[in-house]
């Protein structure tokens, strides 16, 4: 049953047309994945359904009975309401108080409040969001209509939220850049690009399928229109004269034909980024703690960044994921231990918060501030060739940052970043309020990275796209080391969890009795233990000598190149040499830290 439809709706914000004659409608049971760059009118398209803003002409049809709750991107509560009144309110009465008091009460223990009563008025913006999904959930309706209800949720809310919205009886209208989540709730892909609406059935998998041969069509059909331009072009310039109705006619159609625009493919980066020099010395992390009044964030880590590290980060919200960046770009000093960085190191922080923009300055201008020019291999680019790599047109160029949207903002932010060649990037949540289009965008960039990525991400496809490390915080100041990216971290922790659960169901036997158990229960327990294997123990007994060995090989082989400078042909060698033993000592390296660390877990065991 249809719930709601949008015919021939067209909606304007300054000089920009965000719907141009579109289409829309919501059907019953429906979940609908709004996507499109920002600033294309995505929130626009959500608040006109909602009934919150108006729109230029067009009409909308809703049953008389059709009820509608809303998620604001930017939630405000009133001074004096509690978390927990904020949550209910709108939707109490007499009769059901207690339990719509007690259902707010468990959602918003599942989104990470415990203190009900605390003034919302004073909790961070996400917190503030959070909330506001509460009440939004809690309200009925026959279309939810949530504006980025992922954002500012950890991975374990999120898989909750993934999971209320698959049962969810009603329509699902929603806006939202994370990509698994996604392909889990929606049945429907509706991309908003260009002032038009391009609707795709399935979820964002088969969006991404649909899309591409979509396209495929369109390039064909313009090559087919071009290839038949230039013929009809022909033909006009052998002096075909207008005399009657068919040659009028003929020439129409190719006025008609030369005044079509353009399809363009879409935008993607081929790039890639020339770091500033990385010397031999990065960033030692070494017995770091730090705790906030009597809660422990971090106790007694150390960690050594390698060289082309991709390290993803996560653990719930508050646990101190950002404050171990801060730590590392020396905005928070830890309580005990110390970090050394590398002179040659250049840090790149991409933080939660965009620093202040003025926004009476140019596009231009702001990027220009920290680079004209950026180098990769193929040579140098410019800042407004970058910029538009980065889905900034000319003429959005030279716009003042005030009249861009929030995510293009951020886009902006992140732009300014990589424009000072960095060695090491520092991303805190680069994935909120980023499109899809702009997260493949920066994904293909960072491939070509070279230098050592950290993220802190909820974004569970981006982390399996980007990291081959895992750091979890687990609790209690820990931080324990995963490899691979969050799938395999997934796979990892479900394993440790089969594991336990089969422990806790041998029976409970006396240590004589158990000894001499051969019941299969017991063997495979002995089994789980972890320990070397006899390869493994070799390895570990020799490895701080093969470490050793090649570092000695890398300073002779740069006090060689140092003596050849002036001999091309052998200086060529040596580099290539050098790059080789650089490699190997990185690989061994890595295997240190790993079986150091299987060591430190044997350990722990005994």
């Amino acid at each position: 049953m249809n719930l709601l439809t949008m015919e021939h709706l067209t909606k304007s914000y300054t000089d920009r047309i965000l719907l141009d004659d579109v289409g829309f409608s919501i059907n019953e049971n429906e979940k609908i994945g709004v996507i499109g760059v920002n600033g294309m009118g995505k929130s626009t398209l959500l608040k006109i359904a909602a009934g919150i803003e108006d729109y230029d002409d067009g009409k909308i049809s809703m049953g008389s009975q059709v009820k509608i709750c809303y998620l604001p991107q930017t939630p405000v509560f009133e001074e004096a309401e509690t978390i927990l009144q904020a949550a209910v309110k709108g939707n109490q009465d007499e009769l059901n108080q207690w339990t719509i008091e007690a259902d707010a009460k468990a959602m918003l223990n599942q989104l990470g409040f415990t203190d009900f009563d605390s003034k919302a008025s004073l909790l961070s913006g996400g917190q503030k969001k959070r909330v506001a999904l509460v009440n939004a959930l809690l309200t009925p309706a026959d279309i939810l209509v949530l504006d980025e209800p992922t954002n500012h949720l950890d991975n374990a809310m999120s898989e909750w939220l993934e999971d209320y919205l698959i049962r969810f009886k009603g329509a699902v209208l929603m806006v939202t850049h994370d990509r698994y989540f996604l392909d889990r709730v929606v049945n429907r892909i509706v991309e908003v690009d260009q002032g038009k609406l391009y609707s795709y059935p399935g979820n964002y998998s088969e969006f991404v399928r649909l899309k591409e041969a979509r396209q495929n069509m369109e390039l064909a059909t313009e090559r087919k229109r071009k290839s038949l331009l230039r013929t009809e072009l022909q033909w006009l310039s052998r002096g075909a004269r207008a005399r009657s109705t068919k040659q009028k006619a003929h020439i129409d159609r190719i006025k008609a034909m030369q005044e079509m625009q353009d399809i363009q493919a879409e935008k993607r980066v081929i790039m890639d980024s020339v770091a500033s020099r990385m010397g031999n010395k990065t960033i030692e992390l070494s017995h770091l703690s730090k705790s906030y009044g009597d809660k422990k964030l971090i106790e007694d880590y150390s960690y050594l960044f390698l060289k082309n590290d991709r390290i993803g980060i996560i653990g719930p919200n508050g646990c101190g994921k950002s404050t171990l960046l801060k730590m590392v770009n020396g905005l928070v000093t830890p309580d005990a231990g110390n970090i050394e960085i590398g002179q040659t190191i250049r840090i790149g922080y991409f933080s939660q918060e965009n620093e202040a923009m003025d926004d009476t300055m140019k596009v231009i201008d702001y990027v220009k501030e920290v680079g004209e020019y950026i180098t990769t291999s193929d040579g140098r680019i410019t800042a407004s060739q970058m910029l538009e790599n980065f889905l900034f047109d000319g003429a959005l160029q030279w716009s003042r940052i005030e009249k861009l949207s929030g995510g293009e903002k951020r886009r902006l932010y992140l732009m300014r970043i990589l424009m000072s060649a960095p060695n090491v990037l520092i991303l805190d949540e680069p994935t909120n309020d980023l499109d899809i289009q702009t997260l493949t965008i920066l994904e293909d960039y960072l491939d070509r990275f070279d230098g050592i990525i950290i993220i802190v991400s909820h974004d569970r496809y981006f982390l399996d796209r980007m990291v081959t490390r895992i750091f979890s915080f687990e609790g209690e100041g820990r931080i324990r080391q995963y490899e691979g990216g969050y799938s395999d971290y997934l796979i990892r922790k479900e394993l440790e969890g089969l594991e336990s659960l089969e422990d806790r169901k041998l029976p409970d036997k006396g240590k004589d009795e158990e000894k001499k158990s051969d019941s299969k229960a017991t063997w495979k327990r002995r089994e789980q233990k972890l320990k070397f294997s006899y390869k493994e123990q070799r390895e570990y007994e020799t490895i701080d000598g093969e470490i050793a060995d090649l570092e000695e090989q890398v300073e002779r082989l740069e006090e060689e190149i140092a003596a050849n400078a002036t001999n091309s042909a052998k200086l060529n060698e040596l580099l290539t040499q050098k790059e080789e033993v650089e490699q190997k000592l990185e690989e061994k390296m890595e295997r240190w830290v790993y079986l150091n660390d299987l060591a430190e877990q044997i350990g722990n065991q005994e």
